[in-house]
């Protein structure tokens, strides 16, 4: 069920993914500001605000793990432009990873879990 915004996860887990999720989107391609928020709205994670998403940009940015450059409008205003860099994808494919082994432990059954067998403190009717 997805809520107003286009969140369709728990705010803490959005805000948790949502670097990975900038590293994803942009693994499709060079993209503006405007275009990574409804990107991410469209994947379910809502559509972060400019006061959120510019920061993180920037952070991604400093990291080494996308880069960007201004790009003049003749109709507008300029923007300026992400794209992911081999470092970046680098990341996203480790954290897709880690990701998927965190839903896997979130999802395994208890039957296929290692188990020892039930816990016994001896044979019943015998004492201490």
């Amino acid at each position: 069920m997805e809520s107003a915004g286009g969140q369709q996860w728990p705010a803490a887990w959005s805000r948790t993914a949502l670097p990975t999720a900038i590293l994803a989107v942009l693994r499709g391609g060079p993209r503006h500001g405007y275009m990574i928020a409804t990107a991410l709205e469209g994947r379910g994670l809502g559509r972060p605000r400019g006061g959120s998403l510019y920061p993180l940009l920037g952070s991604l940015e400093e990291e080494g793990l996308i880069t960007s450059t201004w790009q003049p409008s003749e109709i507008g205003p300029g923007r300026r432009t992400y794209r992911l860099t081999a470092q970046g994808s680098a990341r996203l494919d480790q954290e897709r990873a880690q990701w998927a082994a965190l839903v896997t432990a979130l999802t395994a059954d208890a039957a296929t879990e290692h188990d020892d067998g039930p816990v016994t403190t001896g044979a019943q009717g015998e004492g201490p």
